[in-house]
């Protein structure tokens, strides 16, 4: 019996953040402006959306997650860039071979209102995964207020990877 390699893997990703007074709001490494003037609570800038999205991109070759390779107990990711981070997953991938195909992830927040801020973030994304923005889709809803979205006291993203072998 021989194994083959799938030329095509998929990964999903996870990440939610508590929303706190006297914390940047950044997501898809965009500088928002919350109404109530929070932001969201972590490590690292806590950008769940692009969390979600390095998730995805390691459970698709299960390189595990991206507490594995920046963990929060470790002084040198305080206040580190979700972008940069981002690059250096994307590293990761392409040095086992493998290329990112498209990414797709969705936003749960009640506020701030953050369709006019997508076609930045993926754009700022696109440009650090090394793909075009239109491989990489994201998009924003409520959670009707139901839930810790729904009653803001944090956001959380989901994202799906699709990887293809170099």
């Amino acid at each position: 019996m021989t194994s083959s390699v799938p030329s095509l893997r998929i990964g999903n990703g996870y990440d939610v953040h508590r929303l706190v007074p006297d914390r940047p709001l950044i997501l898809g490494g965009q500088l928002l402006e919350h109404p109530a003037g929070l932001g969201l609570d972590g490590h690292s800038d806590a950008d769940v959306l692009v969390h979600a999205i390095m998730d995805a991109l390691l459970g698709a070759l299960s390189l595990g997650d991206i507490g594995k390779y920046f963990p929060p107990s470790d002084p040198q990711w305080k206040g580190a860039d979700s972008l940069v981070l981002l690059e250096q997953v994307v590293a990761l991938v392409k040095a086992r071979g493998w290329g990112v195909v498209n990414v797709d992830a969705v936003l749960i927040a009640e506020r701030p209102k953050l369709k006019p801020h997508i076609e930045a973030m993926r754009s700022a994304i696109a440009l650090r995964i090394g793909v075009a923005p239109d491989q990489v889709g994201v998009k924003a809803t409520t959670n009707e207020q139901l839930g810790p979205e729904g009653r803001e006291e944090g956001i959380s993203c989901q994202a799906v990877a699709l990887l293809q072998a170099l």
